[in-house]
């Protein structure tokens, strides 16, 4: 058997021409674009033949007669005995111009050349498309009742396949594939498209909530998805079994899913939360189509659900089939295999390694530079507070990536040894400046934020770090109104002077980015921490307001609700001795995430569950931590510095207690990295 084959270079020809090639004595002739010629030495060790089994015939899909040399179509004259054309668009995303170019005059085309060598019989690989939006069962002998054919997708697949009905004057056969997903056996692919779309957000499901957590899915309409094994076996038995030319055949799943279960299927594969309930999303249907496209065409409206969107990674032209109407009936193929083995493999069976195979080889974000690296070198840091603790593991961390990295704090001896540190962990050919700043001066302040203007043309990102903790119950805080002060004077007014000094510049560059260590206190409302605490969500509700106004200028926001860390800051609590902490480097990585990935949020699960607790149960929120108040004492460093009043006399006379009780000490163990 001789065949000529389009698209041979493509996810199914290539797989097909391997077939066909299997096939004893058989010979392929294959059409390939010049410029492509480089592929042909991988293509032939893919075919695992020689160059007299698999010939290439150069020529371009978008010319008459595909481009092919006259000489070349002499050669071929009655040579051919089937003539595939697999060559098309297949994703939805791409641009109607290019659509209507390789999908309906590809198709003329690859007829004329048809035509011109007289071939055997024509295989035109359509798809279900071709169907639109028909909203009920779609027949194998159906063609003309297509409905829905607006977009250009559905169009330009419609339209190619009328060409071969009305115009083919060779015996042809048509077959429409469903929606092509990986090889069944390996989970191969080689693009996202079609059901692969909602592998992303499906994968942020897994990371944000358990797998036991309850989840609400989409019903949604009929979707259908074949292995691309299938459709390969499946073509290739038809087309040898075809006697007459004139029929369709339906390479799809006869069972069919609904969108919704699909998703819940993947999420399975992918250890996600498992979808307990199904909302119908035919319920969309009933918002009159006047009220919907008025509601889109408000500008917030189509901001949000372009966000939306590019936060899932999900193309707006997906959204016709979360309702998509039309299923398949697939009689004839079922009987033409029949007796074959060939048969649609259940989803159930394979779609663990279709997620095996994206999360290893096709997750967008394994071909992002998300290393620090490629996020701040060359860029300029600034981080307050950076000669110890988080900030001088920050400051490591920036340095060794290649960054500017500005340090600064109040200590100039200090800084004087954090830069030597700093460069011992770096290198010396890292680049790190020291500024002697104190940030809860307005005068100082502004003299670091000209420098910085001055030397460096602001910068690029900014680390808010410095800050100031105080653990001292309130009752022990009556006479101590300069505790609530000085914690409000560097945690939120510091930082806002340091913010709004920097903001302007990095409006003028329409690029910057805002890192503000907060505090896992801000979530739980930590007893014990009232001016630290209440700093710090000051500082957090700034930061909200700003996201929001700055959000179209370049500027974004980071918040970190930053668990316990083992720093100078809570040495003077002996009772943090026994407490698990994170290092300052593990503190460290989350700021250097906070960088890379720029989440409006980055907190621990403990801290979302204290949210969320006092958001849904405030009283047994209260309950919860106040109970965890009374078994923590207060320092001595806090009592001693505690008014000398009739309370004080009676605690100052008072046996002391023991240091921690079995039960706090399991409450330590339970609540990993809270304030206390």
């Amino acid at each position: 058997m001789r065949y000529f084959v389009t698209g041979a270079t493509g996810f199914i020809g290539k797989r097909l021409v391997k077939r066909l090639l299997a096939r004893r004595g058989s010979v392929v002739y294959f059409l390939i674009r010049e410029s492509s010629r480089d592929k042909l030495e991988s293509l032939w060790a893919y075919w695992g033949v020689s160059k007299t089994r698999a010939v290439p015939v150069f020529g371009d899909l978008t010319r008459k007669r595909l481009g092919v040399e006259a000489s070349a179509l002499k050669s071929l004259k009655g040579q051919i005995d089937h003539a595939f054309h697999l060559a098309a668009v297949y994703d939805m995303t791409a641009d109607a111009q290019s659509q209507q170019a390789a999908n309906i005059e590809g198709t003329r085309h690859f007829l004329e050349l048809a035509q011109a060598v007289e071939a055997g019989h024509v295989h035109h690989v359509s798809s279900i498309a071709a169907a639109g939006l028909y909203e009920g069962v779609f027949r194998e002998d159906m063609f003309a009742e297509a409905e829905g054919l607006e977009h250009p997708y559905f169009q330009t697949k419609h339209e190619s396949e009328k060409l071969v009905r009305d115009h083919c004057k060779r015996p042809w056969t048509v077959y429409r594939p469903a929606m092509v997903v990986g090889d069944s056996r390996t989970g191969e692919m080689d693009k996202i498209d079609g059901p692969y779309y909602f592998f992303k957000p499906i994968q942020r499901l897994r990371q944000w909530l358990p797998p036991w957590f309850p989840m609400v899915g989409l019903e949604g309409g009929r979707i259908n998805i074949v292995p691309v094994d299938f459709v390969v076996a499946a073509l290739d038995h038809l087309s040898h079994q075809v006697k007459r030319g004139g029929g369709c055949y339906h390479l799809v799943d006869p069972k069919g899913y609904r969108v919704g279960d699909v998703l819940d299927i993947l999420g399975r594969a992918a250890h996600a939360p498992k979808m307990n309930v199904f909302v119908n999303a035919a319920l969309l249907g009933f918002i009159p189509n006047p009220i919907r496209k008025g509601l889109l065409a408000l500008s917030p409206v189509r901001r949000v659900k372009d966000a939306l969107l590019d936060d899932l990674g999900l193309p707006e032209d997906l959204l016709p089939f979360i309702n998509y109407p039309t299923r398949f009936d697939c009689r004839e193929t079922l009987k033409a295999l029949e007796g074959s083995g060939i048969e649609c493999p259940d989803l159930h069976d394979y779609a663990w390694r279709l997620w095996d195979y994206w999360e290893r080889h096709l997750d967008p974000d394994l071909h992002i530079d998300r290393t620090l690296r490629g996020t701040v070198a060359g860029k300029v840091v600034l981080v307050t507070g950076g000669s110890s603790g988080i900030g001088l593991a920050a400051a490591k961390k920036f340095a060794e990536a290649g960054a500017i990295t500005v340090i600064c704090a109040r200590d100039e001896d200090k800084l004087k040894s954090a830069v030597e540190e700093i460069e011992a962990t770096a290198g010396r050919g890292a680049k790190v400046l020291a500024r002697s700043a104190d940030i809860a001066s307005a005068e100082s302040c502004a003299e670091l934020i000209a420098w910085l203007d001055a030397e460096l043309g602001g910068v690029d990102f900014l680390i808010n770090n410095a800050g100031r903790s105080i653990r001292r119950a309130i009752e022990n805080s009556y006479d101590r109104f300069h505790d609530f002060e000085r914690t409000m004077q560097l945690n939120y007014f510091g930082c806002l002077r340091v913010t709004l000094g920097l903001l302007p510049g990095m409006v003028k560059k329409r690029k910057g980015h805002v890192v503000n260590i907060s505090s896992i206190g801000v979530l739980t409302n930590a007893p014990r921490f009232s001016a630290y605490v209440a700093s710090k969500a000051a500082l957090d509700a700034w930061t909200r307001c700003a996201a929001s106004e700055y959000a179209d200028q370049g500027v974004t926001f980071t918040t970190i609700n930053m668990p316990l860390v083992r720093t100078p800051m809570i040495a003077p609590t002996q009772i943090y001795n026994n407490v698990p902490t994170l290092s300052p480097e593990q503190a460290a990585d989350m700021v250097a995430q906070a960088c890379i990935q720029k989440p409006v949020r980055i907190a621990t699960r403990l801290g979302k569950t204290g949210e969320v607790l006092h958001a849904v149960a405030p009283r047994v929120a209260q309950i919860v931590m106040n109970t965890s108040f009374r078994m923590f004492p207060d320092s001595d460093a806090a009592r001693a510095e505690a008014p000398a009043g009739p309370v004080s006399k009676l605690k100052r006379f008072a046996k002391p207690k023991p240091q921690l009780s079995p039960e706090a000490m399991a409450l330590q163990q339970m609540m990993r990295g809270i304030h206390f």
